[in-house]
C-alpha cells in the first residue's frame, strides 16, 4: 500500500545539490547566456564565483539556472513584496445619510466628512431617508444630492447618478484622486511634519504648551460660569 510520508511541497527553487539533471541552460551572475552545459560543470562554475546555481526554470529543456546570491535574491524578493503589499489599495465605500430638510450647520458638517472621505481616495454612498409625508417629494432629495455633488466637485464625481430605493434615495461620488495617490500623500505630508517637528523641536513644544493654557483657561471659565449657579443653589 503506497503512503505519502513527505512534507509540504516546497514552492521554493531548487538550489546547488538539489538540483538533479544532467545539464543546464546557464545564465551567468550579470544575466548572460553561457549556454547549455553539464551540472557538474555548472556548480563548479558556481563554487569559483562563491554563489548558488539556482533553478529559475525548471519545466524548460534543459532547465534554466542562474548563478546569484540566493540569500540576498530571497530578502530582495521578501522586501519588494512587503512593499508591494503596503501600496497595495482597497477600494472603501463610505456612507454618508441625510435627511431631505436637512439644517443648514448639519449640512456643512455631512459635507465636511465627504469631503474628507473624496481625499482620502475613497468612494461615498449619498442616502437621503425619506420619512412620512416626505416620500411624496422626492425632488427635495434629488436637489439636494445636486447641491452636494456641486460643492464637491472638485474632489469628486458622480459616478452612480441619484435613483429612488424604496424609502431612500442613493447617489455614489466617486474620488478624482486614486486611493494610491491618496495614500503616498498622506505618507509625504506625515513625513514632512515629523522632519519640520525634528528641525524645530521649540515651536511643537510652544504649540502644545499654547494648548495646555487655552485648556486651563477653558476650566478657569466653566468654574467662574458655575459660581452663580452654586451661590443660587445655596440661597
Amino acid at each position: 500500500m503506497w503512503c505519502y510520508r513527505g512534507g509540504s511541497i516546497s514552492a521554493e527553487p531548487r538550489i546547488n545539490d538539489r538540483i538533479r539533471v544532467p545539464e543546464v541552460r546557464l545564465v551567468g551572475p550579470s544575466g548572460e547566456q553561457v549556454g547549455i552545459v553539464p551540472l557538474a560543470k555548472a556548480l563548479e562554475l558556481a563554487q569559483e564565483y562563491d554563489l548558488d546555481l539556482v533553478e529559475v526554470a525548471a519545466n524548460a529543456r534543459p532547465p534554466v539556472c542562474k548563478l546569484m546570491d540566493y540569500g540576498k535574491f530571497k530578502y530582495e524578493s521578501a522586501m519588494k513584496a512587503r512593499e508591494a503589499r503596503k501600496n497595495q489599495a482597497h477600494t472603501v465605500i463610505k456612507e454618508m445619510k441625510l435627511r431631505p430638510k436637512i439644517d443648514p450647520h448639519d449640512y456643512d458638517t455631512k459635507k465636511g466628512h465627504v469631503v474628507r472621505f473624496l481625499k482620502q481616495g475613497d468612494k461615498v454612498k449619498i442616502t437621503i431617508m425619506f420619512r412620512g409625508r416626505e416620500q411624496s417629494r422626492p425632488e427635495l432629495g434629488y436637489r439636494l444630492l445636486q447641491r452636494l455633488a456641486s460643492d464637491v466637485e472638485d474632489l469628486g464625481f458622480v459616478e452612480s447618478n441619484p435613483k429612488q430605493d424604496g424609502r431612500n434615495m442613493i447617489m455614489v461620488l466617486g474620488p478624482h484622486k486614486k486611493k494610491t495617490e491618496a495614500m503616498a500623500e498622506a505618507r509625504e505630508a506625515q513625513a514632512a511634519r515629523k522632519a519640520d517637528a525634528k528641525a524645530n523641536p521649540g515651536r511643537s513644544q510652544n504649540a502644545a504648551d499654547g494648548e495646555t493654557a487655552d485648556s486651563e483657561g477653558g476650566t478657569a471659565e466653566a468654574e467662574t460660569a458655575e459660581a452663580p449657579a452654586e451661590a443660587s443653589a445655596e440661597a
